[in-house]
């Protein structure tokens, strides 16, 4: 099963999207098909052993900027890495995609050139949240669709329900709506239309959530689901504390002796800690109900997060969580509706 990476529109350039290329070739004896400048990608390729088989590079020439504009550029730039490497699952070359780059371009290449699964009203993006123990939760919407209808948040918690029992080996998730308090009428017009709608459904379905829960301190939950705009601040205020607090804690150990040796006899937590809390554990965001899997990943993704989302999209084609989609949403058809 080859994999679409584009190889070319992370932060940092490709060596480390090549490095992780490599990883999961040899981890995992997967195969990568490496979109970008031929030339660049093949003389980064000459410092690793690898099997030639399993890796090649699909030449292009144009890079999508993250201050493009999505729709423009994706239409005007076809020779462009990520439009390239979408393309390639379109046309069945290889089972998914993964980019590093401009979220929005990545987003309207899947959109103009893999469509939605049959059914699917909005596809979300599904973001793996670590908490305190056990897998990650699924939030989603984390920022493809800033305004939502209640059927539109319904679907988005099937497919997370999916997602979380497929790829995280959860057997029954736990499904919430973000919102301001955990009584049932709590919300805005449209989470208190969506409670209604997830009562119907049958799955386990606990109602509100509020934001401590995400993180396990709180109700117990597997799946959140919420608009677009409330999902991406969720998932920024995520990232951003969590590397305030590592700052503040390597700060502070720097500034006592006392505090550095205990450090060193910690290292082994530390080192754990730091692991759980990776977003590059997860390789990246799931774009959830399109036809194909399309991995969106942060724009500083380094070797590991590029190994961990090709193996992430190996593992979306085994479970064919695709398929899983298409039937779910067949069977609740009638409760859902068809709100385009």
């Amino acid at each position: 099963m080859w994999v679409a990476v584009d190889a070319m529109s992370g932060d940092y350039g490709p060596e480390g999207i090549v490095e992780g290329a490599v990883l999961a070739v040899r981890e995992f004896g997967l195969s990568v098909s490496l979109v970008g400048d031929e030339q660049e990608l093949l003389d980064i390729l000459l410092k690793f052993d690898y099997d030639t088989e399993k890796i090649r590079v699909i030449h292009s020439t144009e890079i999508i900027g993250m201050n493009d504009s999505p729709s423009i550029a994706v239409r005007a730039m076809e020779d462009s890495s990520v439009v390239k490497a979408v393309r390639l699952v379109a046309d069945k070359e290889c089972i998914g995609v993964f980019s590093p780059g401009n979220t929005g371009a990545t987003m309207a290449a899947a959109l103009l050139h893999l469509g939605r699964l049959p059914g699917v009203l909005r596809p979300p993006i599904a973001a793996p949240i670590p908490r305190e123990e056990g897998p990650p939760v699924i939030l989603l919407d984390a920022g493809a669709n800033v305004d939502c209808k209640p059927e539109y948040l319904a679907q988005f918690a099937i497919m997370g329900e999916i997602y979380s029992r497929e790829l995280f080996g959860v057997k029954n998730p736990k499904v919430g709506i973000l919102s301001n308090g955990e009584e049932d009428k709590k919300g805005n017009t449209v989470s208190v239309k969506t409670f209604d709608l997830l009562k119907k459904i049958p799955f386990n379905f606990v109602g509100n959530v509020e934001g401590r829960d995400l993180y396990g301190s709180g109700r117990e939950v597997d799946v959140v689901v919420c608009d677009g705009f409330i999902g991406n601040i969720v998932l920024k205020a995520t990232e951003g504390l969590a590397k305030s607090i590592f700052n503040v804690l390597r700060n502070s150990i720097r500034q006592s002796s006392l505090a550095q040796t205990g450090a060193l006899l910690l290292k082994s937590t530390f080192t754990a800690v730091k692991k759980r809390l990776d977003y590059a554990e997860y390789g990246g965001a799931l774009l959830l109900g399109v036809e194909g899997i399309c991995m969106i990943g942060h724009g500083s993704s380094n070797a590991l997060a590029v190994k961990n989302a090709v193996r992430v999209i190996s593992e979306c084609a085994k479970h064919q969580i695709n398929e899983r989609i298409r039937e779910r949403l067949g069977e609740y058809k009638t409760i859902l509706g068809d709100s385009n």
